[in-house]
């Protein structure tokens, strides 16, 4: 049981809490009668994206076992066969079905074409598209924003266009900086996309991708519609969320592959800036 939690990759469910952005920032978020569809949205999403991981790790099984941390994944290791993981990636796809149906009691509905989209483009990215460059990244950034799109949704919430803006260029952020490290670490040979890039450019515009995340989060801070809910509190986040970009710009420059995920998670400093980060929005909207 241990290994198939860990070829679902349950770690990187964190990045779905994007989903809850809407619902959070809508200032309903103790409603129950939108919190619970939100739950079931993020297990829909969760498990769906679990099917996204089995089927590169399925695709990738030969590759992987040659790689040095790679090699341990449960199906390049051969603690799981191909059929068992197949099985595995089946049910959750249907569990994925059952819970987004729940959260909206709807099959065909329009969160439901976003799950579509996400685990096509990641198939699609798992078969070919991660070779080719710029495609790769721009595939890993439409995953998140995707997110945010699916959690507005499901409640048939509008979403500012600057919050928008700022998700999309946070998350071209965060993959050239994935990108940007794993040629630092290894060269080339980890990844046939590599071969394309170089430190200059994926630094040059990691960086500009950060300077508009600022730009965008601060432009939605002081948005009208935010100013007439929250007056100009949420200005007063600004530095936070500097502060943290910053943190986890050094962690990119030191010795790390740039995973998100494995950043946040292993360094404490940056993960009890978010979470003061978080405290201050909820203290700002709800109180």
């Amino acid at each position: 049981m241990k290994n198939y939690i860990k070829l679902m990759r349950p770690q990187h469910y964190i990045k779905n809490f994007l989903i809850f952005f809407p619902l959070i920032f809508s200032g309903q978020f103790f409603d129950l009668k939108k919190l619970v569809p939100t739950l079931f949205a993020f297990l829909a999403f969760s498990f769906c994206s679990s099917v996204v991981y089995i089927i590169n790790d399925i695709k990738d099984k030969e590759k992987d076992k040659i790689h040095e941390k790679k090699k341990n994944r449960p199906i390049a290791s051969e603690i799981i066969s191909v059929k068992s993981a197949s099985i595995l990636a089946i049910l959750l796809f249907i569990l994925s079905i059952f819970f987004q149906y729940l959260a909206v009691y709807k099959i065909i509905h329009i969160s439901f074409i976003y799950l579509l989209i996400y685990l096509i483009i990641n198939i699609l990215y798992s078969f070919g598209l991660k070779d080719i460059p710029l495609v790769d990244i721009f595939i890993l950034s439409m995953g998140f924003l995707i997110r945010v799109i699916f959690g507005a949704s499901i409640l048939k919430i509008e979403v500012s266009n600057w919050l928008y803006l700022t998700i999309m260029s946070a998350a071209f952020y965060l993959g050239l900086g994935k990108r940007r490290n794993e040629i630092k670490k290894s060269g080339n040979k980890s990844r046939e996309v590599l071969k394309y890039y170089n430190e200059a450019f994926l630094d040059k515009n990691m960086y500009m991708c950060l300077s508009l995340s600022i730009m965008f989060y601060s432009l939605w801070t002081v948005d009208s519609n935010n100013i007439v809910k929250f007056g100009n509190k949420l200005v007063l986040t600004v530095p936070f969320v500097i502060l943290i970009l910053m943190k986890y710009s050094l962690n990119i420059e030191g010795d790390c592959l740039g995973d998100p995920v494995d950043l946040v998670l292993n360094d404490k400093v940056l993960a009890i800036l978010i979470l003061l980060y978080g405290i201050i929005v909820m203290t700002i909207v709800y109180i």
